[in-house]
């Protein structure tokens, strides 16, 4: 059968083709055809052949299937601790199989792949960590999801998200025109309690280029007003480029390649293009991991490094306060016992856990904070990881995997989490609307602008 007007191997490249995608409502019409979708064996086993070096190679073939990454896995935890969840086994039952049998598998096969791949790992790598063999199964389900996009066997909402990407060079329907408005808006909305507040675009030689989520001017237009009013009390000289501001990859999560470096040099080409000394991104991990950590080896950087120092926002938040330019009233400090969500991308990827603390030891009155168990690299996922939080078709699933954040969170006894990611502030959010277990989420920035210390010259000044 020919491929499908929706399902088929061929990415979303045009805004018509995206509506209509789009119009498909749920995928039903989408999913249908991809019960008719012949798998292009020849082509699969031709992209593995390419492709997979001999890191992946040895990963598949030295699992000693000794069992070590299975109690790792929140997955398999919350599921009952079936064998099927265990990591080792989810990627040998798929990847394994089509290396085995060199590509020559079917549709069913396809389809059970697809939904292992999206619905029983979100990539947090934290099974990696407890691998006697140092395997990093994220890695390894990343590649898997590659081939299954080649092949036209991807979730819905993710073939439409990398498609946004390669229409609109961001993950919604965020023009260019959208974009510099929005910031425009932002700063006209807030001068009057801010004199002075502007958000500079295309400014040359700034200090720091900021770029952020298309969640935040599409639905949050605030998070950019909060970033724009704690550059303009720290003093900083900044801005952000009218092209290449949008900071994340759903291109990531839906395994398009192609898409991916796409993303990448857009940033990249900001930064060439405006020269700022360093750039930050905002409260994102899976942005931050795509533009700093994997987006240098997508770009064929050789150092492995971006065009210039590339901070998470919490890092250029604990330099903000730590160097002073942004003070916390002692007042203000929390008073109440609040935890904090590790995001898996900047904290187990990067290794920015000290980080994130040492913001806390300024908002949080001492004796306050109480961590989650475990904590820090060892945290468990949100549980709406790796596009897992955006898919229809696996809710259920993913309404499950909120449980073992749920029970860290209730172990804590804290009612407030801090959660500086926009996938973690997402799914704590759907875990209360799914739970109510009377919780409250939060981003850092609403927080530090409530406690911060304002300069008088500052403030706005009286009729």
């Amino acid at each position: 059968m020919p491929e499908g007007k929706f399902c088929n191997k061929t990415p979303i490249t045009t805004d018509e083709q995206l509506k209509a995608t789009l119009n498909d409502k749920g995928g039903k019409q989408y999913y249908e055809e991809m019960n008719h979708l012949e798998v292009d064996s020849e082509k699969l086993w031709g992209t593995i052949q390419k492709t997979m070096k001999s890191r992946l190679k040895t990963w598949l073939e030295i699992c000693a299937h000794c069992g070590l990454c299975a109690e790792p896995c929140f997955l398999y935890q919350v599921n009952g601790r079936v064998p099927e969840q265990v990591p080792s086994y989810k990627i040998q039952a798929t990847l394994g199989q089509i290396v085995k049998k060199k590509g020559k598998v079917d549709n069913a096969f396809m389809q059970m792949c697809m939904e292992t791949a999206w619905s029983k790992c979100t990539c947090c790598n934290r099974c990696g960590h407890y691998c006697p063999h140092g395997i990093d199964m994220g890695v390894m389900f990343s590649y898997l999801r590659g081939l299954l996009y080649g092949q036209g066997f991807v979730p819905w909402e993710l073939k439409i998200g990398a498609g946004m990407h390669r229409v609109y060079r961001a993950q919604m329907d965020v023009t260019t025109e959208d974009w510099v408005e929005t910031c425009e808006w932002m700063a006209e909305e807030n001068e009057d309690e801010w004199p002075g507040l502007e958000i500079p675009v295309d400014k040359v030689g700034a200090d720091i280029m900021y770029t952020c989520n298309a969640r935040e001017p599409k639905h949050y237009p605030e998070d950019l007003a909060e970033a724009a009013i704690l550059f303009h009390v720290a003093g900083e000289n900044w801005t952000v480029p009218s092209e290449g501001w949008e900071q994340t990859s759903l291109s990531m999560f839906a395994g398009d390649w192609e898409c991916c470096k796409d993303n990448v040099a857009n940033v990249y080409a900001a930064i060439e293009r405006l020269k700022p000394k360093r750039a930050t991104g905002t409260e994102c991990g899976h942005a931050h991991r795509a533009t700093v950590i994997e987006g240098p080896y997508w770009m064929g950087r050789e150092d492995g490094q971006p065009p210039v120092p590339f901070l998470h926002y919490v890092e250029w938040l604990a330099e903000a306060l730590r160097e002073g330019k942004i003070k916390i009233d002692p007042s203000k400090r929390i008073k109440e016992p609040v935890t904090l969500q590790d995001s898996c991308n900047y904290v187990r990827n990067q290794g920015l856990k000290d980080v994130t603390r040492e913001i806390i030891s300024y908002l949080v009155e001492p004796g306050y904070f109480v961590e989650m168990a475990p904590c820090k690299e060892h945290n468990y996922c949100c549980g709406g990881g790796g596009g897992f939080n955006g898919i229809g078709k696996y809710r259920e699933q993913r309404n499950m995997a909120l449980r073992k954040k749920m029970d860290q969170i209730l172990d804590t006894g804290c009612k407030l989490v801090i959660a500086p990611c926009h996938n973690c502030w997402d799914a704590i959010r759907d875990l209360e609307e799914e739970y109510e277990i009377g919780i409250r989420w939060t981003f850092l920035k609403p927080l530090v602008i409530k406690m911060m210390e304002v300069p008088e010259h500052l403030l706005p000044k009286d009729e």
